[in-house]
Parts: C-alpha cells; structure tokens; sequence
C-alpha cells in the first residue's frame, strides 16, 4: 500500500515496514535495497541462503505471493494462508551447504524466532533448494 508521501509500505504485525525500514532478514541493509526487490519481481536471489533470506522476510511481510513463486514447482502447495496473529522477529542461519553461485542445489539450515499471541517460539529448520529454470526455489525440509 502507499502512504501519503508515497511510501510504499507492509504491514509487519503492528509495525509498518517501508522501503526504508531495516529489512526483516536481518542483513543491515534496507528493506528497498534487500528482499523488496525480490519480492517485487525485480531481481532473483544468486544464492540459497539469499532466497531463505527473501522467503523469511515474505513470511514476515506477508507476501503469499512471493512464496508461492519461489517454491518449487514439485512441492508447492495449491494455495497458502498465513497466520496473521504470528510476528516473525528474527532470522539466525546456522549453516549451508552448495547454495552457491554455480552450484544446482544446497541446504539451508536456519532458527527462525517467532510470537504468536504471548508466546515465542522458534522454527529450526534445514532447507532444501534447488535451481528450476536457473532460479532458486524452496524445495523441501529435510
């Protein structure tokens, strides 16, 4: 959606996040200049571990769209729905293997911190990626 001055911005939570906000994958970069352009259609992710970044921030943003496209063709479901009462807050990745530049396909294994209500939980998962049509795309947990 788009703000008075133009902005464009998602709903995190409670919170806005805007082009200029700090990126919810945790990267240090802007949220414009990270995982925006990726869920805009306007760039791929070069690596596995940048597409969990992307997906991780989809969730957080509530982009369905976004995760869907970069789901793989075998494993996506028909449709997804997001638990509007979870605020995803943090991203740690623990470790990767191939996900690279040249590489067909890698691991991503991650602990993504999430609330849900008064809750906090974590979501510790190992991701299997693999290239389709020269994109990275979620394949799978291991």
């Amino acid at each position: 959606m788009k703000t008075a001055t133009g902005l464009d911005t998602t709903l995190v939570g409670m919170a806005t996040i805007t082009s200029e906000s700090h990126c919810p994958c945790l990267s240090g970069e802007t949220y414009g200049s990270c995982c925006e352009p990726l869920h805009r259609g306007e760039a791929t992710a070069p690596t596995a571990t940048r597409l969990m970044r992307s997906r991780y921030s989809a969730f957080a943003v509530g982009d369905v769209d976004y995760l869907l496209r970069s789901w793989h063709p075998a494993t996506r479901p028909a449709s997804l729905e997001l638990d509007a009462s979870v605020r995803w807050f943090r991203l740690d990745i623990l470790a990767s293997t191939g996900g690279g530049l040249l590489d067909r396909a890698g691991t991503v294994e991650f602990e993504a911190h999430y609330r849900a209500g008064s809750e906090a939980a974590t979501q510790h998962e190992n991701s299997r990626f693999e290239r389709v049509a020269g994109d990275w795309a979620y394949l799978d947990a291991v």
